[in-house]
């Protein structure tokens, strides 16, 4: 997968940003933020489209356990997923594509952004748009990502339920960013 370095203006969700400008704000330099700095009353208003993974290491590979998911998470996977890997809940042909995005943050230690477009039960075009978002317990080493999630229809309404099971190809992504926390001048450069 190519991702392109962005500047944090690539975000377009409010709320993506705020977290985005959280959480750059609590990094220093070379240092993953601690998720201890997370204040859980200010995610509140947003829990809903919010997920956090731990990452777990299994024969030199990271899987991705799901310990919390908001509720618009629960309908688009069309279940609650906690307790449970990534690996294990998404279907193909999602896996593969969207969990190369959570090995790129843990390898790089960026904020990965993505942007993608679903369908849903009527055929209704919906964006989905992915900030994940790397923590540390010792500011080296990413063993958690928060994921902020939002889907937009241009259409207005459209149907949540079960719309990350229904993809019968992986949708093709729009933008894959990995946003350099250090670079303000990036914009273009593919990373890999």
């Amino acid at each position: 997968m190519n991702f392109v370095s962005s500047r944090p203006d690539v975000v377009r969700s409010v709320n993506q940003r705020w977290l985005l400008q959280h959480w750059l704000r609590w990094r220093r330099p070379d240092r993953v933020p601690s998720w201890q700095q997370l204040d859980a009353q200010a995610l509140t208003r947003m829990a809903e489209s919010l997920a956090f993974q731990d990452v777990v290491e299994t024969n030199g590979t990271p899987r991705f356990l799901v310990r919390f998911n908001g509720a618009r998470l629960c309908q688009a996977f069309g279940e609650d997923c906690r307790n449970r890997f990534l690996d294990e809940v998404l279907t193909e042909p999602l896996r593969e594509t969207l969990l190369a995005t959570y090995r790129k943050v843990v390898a790089s230690g960026w904020p990965v952004y993505t942007i993608s477009n679903l369908r849903d039960r009527s055929a209704r075009l919906v964006h989905y748009e992915r900030l994940l978002l790397p923590f540390s317990s010792d500011g080296r080493r990413t063993d958690r990502i928060l994921g902020s999630f939002e889907f937009v229809s241009p259409d207005g309404a459209f149907d949540n339920h079960d719309l990350l099971k229904r993809p019968e190809k992986a949708p093709p992504f729009e933008l894959q960013a990995a946003i350099h926390p250090g670079d303000p001048a990036a914009d273009t450069r593919k990373i890999g």
